[in-house]
Protein backbone atom coordinates (compact mmCIF):
# COMPACT_ATOMS: atom_id res chain seq x y z
CA UNK A 1 0.00 0.00 0.00
CA UNK A 2 0.89 3.18 -0.80
CA UNK A 3 2.89 5.51 2.02
CA UNK A 4 1.39 8.98 2.95
CA UNK A 5 3.80 10.45 1.13
CA UNK A 6 3.10 9.13 -1.95
CA UNK A 7 -0.63 9.96 -2.03
CA UNK A 8 -1.57 12.58 -4.66
CA UNK A 9 -4.03 15.10 -4.41
CA UNK A 10 -5.57 17.63 -6.25
CA UNK A 11 -5.02 21.25 -4.87
CA UNK A 12 -7.94 23.39 -3.22
CA UNK A 13 -8.36 27.34 -4.42
CA UNK A 14 -9.09 28.86 -0.55
CA UNK A 15 -11.35 32.30 -1.22
CA UNK A 16 -10.48 34.36 2.11
CA UNK A 17 -12.59 37.74 1.91
CA UNK A 18 -12.82 40.14 4.97
CA UNK A 19 -13.19 43.66 5.54
CA UNK A 20 -10.00 45.63 5.45
CA UNK A 21 -8.51 45.31 9.24
CA UNK A 22 -10.06 42.16 9.94
CA UNK A 23 -6.96 39.86 9.64
CA UNK A 24 -7.19 38.09 6.37
CA UNK A 25 -3.94 38.93 5.11
CA UNK A 26 -2.13 37.66 8.28
CA UNK A 27 -4.32 34.69 8.86
CA UNK A 28 -2.81 33.97 5.16
CA UNK A 29 0.49 34.29 5.74
CA UNK A 30 1.06 32.41 8.77
CA UNK A 31 -0.98 29.75 6.38
CA UNK A 32 1.58 29.98 3.87
CA UNK A 33 4.58 29.61 6.31
CA UNK A 34 2.96 26.02 7.87
CA UNK A 35 2.31 24.98 4.64
CA UNK A 36 5.09 25.11 2.38
CA UNK A 37 2.51 23.81 -0.40
CA UNK A 38 0.00 26.71 0.00
CA UNK A 39 0.86 29.63 -2.27
CA UNK A 40 -1.01 32.58 -3.11
CA UNK A 41 -2.65 33.67 -6.38
CA UNK A 42 -0.16 35.96 -8.11
CA UNK A 43 -3.25 38.25 -10.13
CA UNK A 44 -2.04 39.85 -13.71
CA UNK A 45 -3.04 43.46 -13.84
CA UNK A 46 -2.49 46.64 -16.19
CA UNK A 47 -1.22 48.75 -13.41
CA UNK A 48 2.41 50.06 -13.07
CA UNK A 49 5.19 48.42 -10.73
CA UNK A 50 5.63 50.11 -7.56
CA UNK A 51 8.82 50.04 -6.72
CA UNK A 52 10.33 47.15 -4.97
CA UNK A 53 7.69 44.70 -7.08
CA UNK A 54 8.62 41.97 -9.29
CA UNK A 55 6.99 41.00 -11.92
CA UNK A 56 5.53 37.21 -11.44
CA UNK A 57 6.39 37.50 -8.01
CA UNK A 58 3.55 40.34 -6.64
CA UNK A 59 1.50 40.48 -9.36
CA UNK A 60 1.88 39.99 -13.93
CA UNK A 61 1.82 43.15 -15.11
CA UNK A 62 0.53 43.29 -18.28
CA UNK A 63 0.02 46.19 -20.93
CA UNK A 64 -3.73 46.73 -21.56
CA UNK A 65 -3.74 45.10 -25.08
CA UNK A 66 -2.62 41.91 -23.33
CA UNK A 67 -4.72 42.00 -20.94
CA UNK A 68 -7.88 42.44 -23.48
CA UNK A 69 -6.20 39.97 -25.55
CA UNK A 70 -6.26 37.50 -22.81
CA UNK A 71 -10.20 38.48 -21.45
CA UNK A 72 -10.79 37.62 -25.39
CA UNK A 73 -8.91 34.04 -24.98
CA UNK A 74 -11.26 33.29 -21.77
CA UNK A 75 -8.29 33.08 -19.77
CA UNK A 76 -8.91 34.45 -16.86
CA UNK A 77 -11.16 33.16 -14.24
CA UNK A 78 -11.96 36.15 -13.09
CA UNK A 79 -11.07 39.78 -13.72
CA UNK A 80 -12.76 42.81 -12.69
CA UNK A 81 -11.64 46.45 -13.72
CA UNK A 82 -10.68 48.42 -10.55
CA UNK A 83 -10.12 52.61 -10.60
CA UNK A 84 -9.37 52.40 -14.64
CA UNK A 85 -6.97 49.47 -14.11
CA UNK A 86 -7.95 46.11 -14.42
CA UNK A 87 -7.13 42.74 -12.57
CA UNK A 88 -7.23 39.14 -13.31
CA UNK A 89 -6.65 35.60 -11.94
CA UNK A 90 -5.23 34.03 -14.76
CA UNK A 91 -6.71 30.30 -15.45
CA UNK A 92 -3.65 27.96 -16.94
CA UNK A 93 -1.84 29.25 -13.61
CA UNK A 94 -4.04 28.24 -11.26
CA UNK A 95 -5.00 25.00 -12.70
CA UNK A 96 -1.11 23.87 -13.23
CA UNK A 97 -0.70 24.74 -9.29
CA UNK A 98 -4.11 22.26 -8.49
CA UNK A 99 -2.75 20.05 -10.52
CA UNK A 100 0.70 20.10 -8.64
CA UNK A 101 -1.14 18.93 -5.12
CA UNK A 102 -0.67 22.44 -4.62
CA UNK A 103 -3.51 25.25 -2.26
CA UNK A 104 -3.99 28.20 -3.72
CA UNK A 105 -4.86 30.93 -1.34
CA UNK A 106 -7.23 34.10 -3.17
CA UNK A 107 -7.41 37.32 -1.31
CA UNK A 108 -11.17 38.43 -3.61
CA UNK A 109 -14.04 40.26 -2.48
CA UNK A 110 -17.87 38.56 -2.59
CA UNK A 111 -17.78 39.14 -5.98
CA UNK A 112 -14.44 37.64 -7.44
CA UNK A 113 -15.09 34.81 -4.64
CA UNK A 114 -18.84 33.90 -7.16
CA UNK A 115 -17.01 34.26 -10.11
CA UNK A 116 -14.03 31.71 -9.20
CA UNK A 117 -16.43 29.06 -7.40
CA UNK A 118 -18.84 29.71 -10.96
CA UNK A 119 -15.82 28.53 -12.95
CA UNK A 120 -14.30 25.68 -10.47
CA UNK A 121 -17.05 24.99 -7.71
CA UNK A 122 -15.40 21.64 -6.82
CA UNK A 123 -12.18 23.15 -6.29
CA UNK A 124 -13.10 26.10 -4.51
CA UNK A 125 -13.24 26.61 -0.33
CA UNK A 126 -14.64 29.84 0.55
CA UNK A 127 -13.87 31.85 3.78
CA UNK A 128 -14.74 34.61 5.22
CA UNK A 129 -13.50 36.34 8.69
CA UNK A 130 -15.63 38.81 10.51
CA UNK A 131 -14.06 40.76 13.10
CA UNK A 132 -15.45 40.99 16.99
CA UNK A 133 -17.13 44.29 16.48
CA UNK A 134 -17.56 47.49 14.47
CA UNK A 135 -15.73 49.11 17.31
CA UNK A 136 -12.63 46.81 17.12
CA UNK A 137 -12.84 47.10 13.29
CA UNK A 138 -12.68 50.98 14.08
CA UNK A 139 -9.53 50.77 16.49
CA UNK A 140 -7.16 47.81 14.02
CA UNK A 141 -8.14 50.14 11.10
CA UNK A 142 -7.23 53.75 12.45
CA UNK A 143 -3.87 52.06 14.54
CA UNK A 144 -2.50 51.62 10.57
CA UNK A 145 0.68 53.33 9.68
CA UNK A 146 -0.24 56.85 7.37
CA UNK A 147 -4.09 55.99 8.05
CA UNK A 148 -6.38 59.40 8.25
CA UNK A 149 -9.67 59.56 9.53
CA UNK A 150 -11.06 60.12 6.15
CA UNK A 151 -9.40 56.78 5.18
CA UNK A 152 -10.84 54.97 8.10
CA UNK A 153 -14.41 56.15 7.20
CA UNK A 154 -14.07 55.16 3.69
CA UNK A 155 -13.05 51.52 4.72
CA UNK A 156 -15.60 51.40 7.37
CA UNK A 157 -18.66 52.28 4.75
CA UNK A 158 -17.02 49.22 2.76
CA UNK A 159 -16.67 46.90 5.43
CA UNK A 160 -20.65 47.34 6.21
CA UNK A 161 -21.15 46.44 2.36
CA UNK A 162 -19.02 43.48 2.50
CA UNK A 163 -20.09 41.87 5.49
CA UNK A 164 -23.81 41.68 3.83
CA UNK A 165 -22.68 38.94 1.72
CA UNK A 166 -21.11 36.55 4.70
CA UNK A 167 -23.56 34.11 3.85
CA UNK A 168 -21.95 33.35 0.51
CA UNK A 169 -19.01 31.53 2.36
CA UNK A 170 -18.85 27.87 2.83
CA UNK A 171 -17.34 29.16 6.27
CA UNK A 172 -17.01 32.19 8.86
CA UNK A 173 -14.35 32.75 11.58
CA UNK A 174 -14.99 35.48 13.62
CA UNK A 175 -11.76 36.98 14.05
CA UNK A 176 -11.25 37.91 17.89
CA UNK A 177 -8.47 36.09 18.51
CA UNK A 178 -5.73 35.76 16.16
CA UNK A 179 -4.63 32.28 17.52
CA UNK A 180 -8.01 30.79 17.79
CA UNK A 181 -9.14 32.35 14.33
CA UNK A 182 -6.15 31.18 12.72
CA UNK A 183 -6.49 27.14 14.45
CA UNK A 184 -10.04 27.30 12.66
CA UNK A 185 -8.50 28.38 9.72
CA UNK A 186 -5.80 25.74 9.46
CA UNK A 187 -8.40 22.67 10.40
CA UNK A 188 -10.57 24.08 7.60
CA UNK A 189 -7.91 23.62 4.96
CA UNK A 190 -6.95 20.29 6.71
CA UNK A 191 -10.75 18.91 6.49
CA UNK A 192 -11.08 19.97 3.05
CA UNK A 193 -7.83 18.31 1.44
CA UNK A 194 -9.45 15.14 2.66
CA UNK A 195 -12.91 15.42 0.79
CA UNK A 196 -12.76 12.38 -1.85
CA UNK A 197 -13.03 14.56 -4.74
CA UNK A 198 -9.42 15.63 -4.00
CA UNK A 199 -7.92 12.27 -3.35
CA UNK A 200 -6.71 11.49 -6.82
CA UNK A 201 -5.46 7.81 -5.63
CA UNK A 202 -8.77 6.78 -4.74
CA UNK A 203 -9.66 5.69 -8.20
CA UNK A 204 -6.65 3.26 -8.39
CA UNK A 205 -6.75 1.93 -4.95
CA UNK A 206 -9.97 0.74 -5.15
CA UNK A 207 -9.63 -0.99 -8.75
CA UNK A 208 -6.70 -2.48 -6.73
CA UNK A 209 -8.94 -3.95 -3.85
CA UNK A 210 -11.60 -4.83 -5.87
CA UNK A 211 -8.96 -6.72 -8.43
CA UNK A 212 -7.83 -8.44 -4.78
CA UNK A 213 -11.15 -9.59 -3.89
CA UNK A 214 -11.88 -10.69 -7.20
CA UNK A 215 -9.22 -12.85 -7.57
CA UNK A 216 -9.73 -14.18 -3.97
CA UNK A 217 -12.70 -15.19 -4.43
CA UNK A 218 -12.20 -16.88 -7.99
Amino acid sequence: MSSEKQVRRRGLMLVISSPSGAGKTTLSRRLMQEFPDVTLSVSATTRDPRPGEVDGRDYQFRTLAEFRDMIAADAFLEWAKVFDRYYGTPRADTVALLEQGKDVIFDVDWQGADALHDEMPNDVVSVFVLPPSIAALRERLAAREGMNAEGVERRMRDARAEIRHWRRYDYCIVNDDLTTAYDKLRRILLVERQKRLRQRHLDAHVRDLLDESGAAGS
